[in-house]
């Protein structure tokens, strides 16, 4: 599982930013049936708006992608502390062109599974997780992980697709993108995602759209 995941990361790498930001035609047309047309463009400014850009301390961005989204709120955050980690090689490599071009120079980039992170217990003031919970093999440990490595008061904000909201994403996600490796069964309803939640964070804030899930808590 985890080599085709790695492997579909490599052969998207050079449509992957198109597609989630909508910038073509046919990922308009994508983000309509996958998502029911929800704007992800504008989900990440509400997530990454949860960061004050004067945030000075410990940050974690789980699963980093190509900070397609990111880079532009990362230049803001001068007095942060942020540690990138991603599965795939490739999407590091993007994001680390865009920090080099964009002179940023407190991020520190890691390939690596969520998993199994190599961080001590509570290390982390934020934890920043935006479309990777319903692409991580195994979400018990995913879930598990982040929450071992954010410290109580701190908080995780996330974003990802939630079944249960839109038929027609529902089977897409079931077929077409986990064949191809971009998306990972089981799959949560929000409803689920609460219940995982509940037991360790207070819940702030949390929204669908579409079938999109976006919150944010803060661990007890």
């Amino acid at each position: 599982m985890a080599d085709k995941i790695k492997r579909s990361y490599k052969f998207s790498k050079s449509f992957y930013d198109d597609a989630i930001t909508q910038s073509k035609w046919w990922s308009r047309i994508y983000f309509k049936l996958l998502w029911g047309g929800v704007d992800d463009n504008e989900i990440a400014r509400k997530v990454l708006g949860w960061i004050p850009d004067d945030f000075a301390g410990r940050m974690l961005d789980v699963p980093a992608g190509t900070a397609v989204f990111t880079t532009e709120k990362y230049k803001r955050l001068t007095h942060a502390n942020i540690i990138c980690l991603d599965y795939s090689q490739d999407m590091l490599e993007r994001a680390e062109s865009r920090f080099h071009e964009a002179n940023i120079v407190n991020i520190q980039t890691m390939k690596g599974d969520v998993g199994a992170m190599p961080f001590e217990n509570e290390s982390f003031d934020i934890v920043l997780c935006m479309n990777g919970l319903h692409v991580f093999p195994d979400k018990e440990k995913a879930y598990a992980e982040i929450l071992r490595v954010l410290r109580p008061g701190g908080e995780l904000l996330a974003c990802f697709y939630v079944a249960g909201e839109q038929k027609t994403a529902d089977w897409l996600a079931k077929t077409v993108m986990t064949r191809m490796g971009w998306f990972t069964p089981p799959f949560d309803t929000a409803a689920d995602v609460r219940q995982r939640l509940k037991p360790y964070c207070d819940i702030l804030d949390f929204h669908v759209e579409g079938a999109m899930l976006y919150f944010r808590t803060k661990k007890r």
